[in-house]
């Protein structure tokens, strides 16, 4: 459903998106994790063909998005990270405008509409205009107006951004539903705990370049059977790599002057070890956390910074 081959996205000097390649199949979610500004939105821009890529190819559903952009735009359907709603029309006017966008008309139209106002839970609020609604309902609206049309594929954008847990949840359900009925879901986030929730395939990107890729399973596999230790305090960041450098057991993944992660193999059974060596190098130990690895210790060890940096 989506092609992507050797993507890259340059403006000047800078490069945004670096040889990125992927397929995103039907009836599944395929998910771009990766911090703030690491290329995220921009291969979802050159997706939709909002921006033309420097190089590389595109296509959606067969179509190349540069040289048969209509074709390939036509069973598409996006959800940006700002909102794409008029505020001072109502839920029922921002819908039908996008569906009348898309092609629709007459009863198929309204048809359309009521059942999406159901089901991102606006039917009360139909006529009321959008500006008044709070941030978790205008997301789903957003999300409304990207799926008014039933496309086949679908880009998601960070779609969550800023909404209440309950209003999650509730876009949570609208992805599935979409992925139900066979739709390609493509979703952009820095979250990693929505990633592992919802995304069936994933490639984690930074700087531009993808840098993991495959199922959660797969990219689990890739820590090893090791656990990651979390540590605040006081460190020596020097010196915590230099005592550290030959232990094939324990990796550090990243120290500062407040705060160390290490990978460590049966990380429980090693903890007393670990404070003892820690103390002999003055370091100061406030709190200890202890965890199974995840997306977010992967991508640390892959590029030693926080998720959400």
């Amino acid at each position: 459903m989506i092609e992507v081959e050797q993507l890259r996205k340059q403006y000047g000097e800078f490069v945004a998106v670096d040889e990125v390649s992927f397929t995103a199949n039907a009836g599944e979610i395929f998910g771009l994790l990766g911090p703030n500004g690491a290329g995220k939105s921009t291969t979802i821009s050159c997706i939709s063909g909002i921006l033309e890529p420097t190089s590389g190819n595109i296509r959606v559903l067969g179509h190349d998005v540069v040289s048969d952009g209509v074709a390939s735009r036509r069973q598409l359907g996006i959800v940006p990270q700002e909102l794409a709603i008029y505020e001072d029309l109502s839920a029922t006017e921002n819908l039908s405008y996008w569906g009348g966008a898309y092609g629709l008309r007459g009863e198929k139209l309204k048809s359309r509409v009521q059942e999406v106002l159901r089901d991102i839970g606006l039917l009360d609020r139909a006529k009321e205009p959008s500006k008044n609604f709070s941030g978790g309902m205008k997301r789903r609206l957003n999300f409304g107006c990207g799926v008014v049309h039933e496309p086949k594929v679908l880009l998601l954008d960070e779609p969550t951004v800023g909404v209440d847990p309950q209003s999650r949840e509730k876009l949570f359900d609208l992805v599935q539903a979409q992925v139900g009925v066979g739709t390609c879901v493509l979703y952009t986030t820095h979250y990693m705990e929505e990633a592992e929730k919802l995304c069936d395939q994933l490639a984690i990107v930074d700087h531009g370049k993808v840098i993991a890729h495959g199922t959660l399973d797969e990219l689990r596999n890739m820590f090893g059977e090791r656990d990651l230790i979390r540590l605040t305090g006081q460190f020596d960041p020097s010196q915590i790599h230099d005592i550290f450098q030959h232990r094939v057991d324990i990796e550090v993944l990243m120290v500062d002057e407040l705060n160390l992660q290490l990978s460590v193999g049966d990380g429980s059974l090693k903890l007393p070890d670990l404070f003892a060596t820690l103390n002999e190098a003055g370091a100061h130990i406030g709190e200890t956390t202890l965890s199974r690895p995840n997306l977010e210790s992967l991508f640390i060890k892959l590029t030693g910074k926080e998720l959400r940096e």
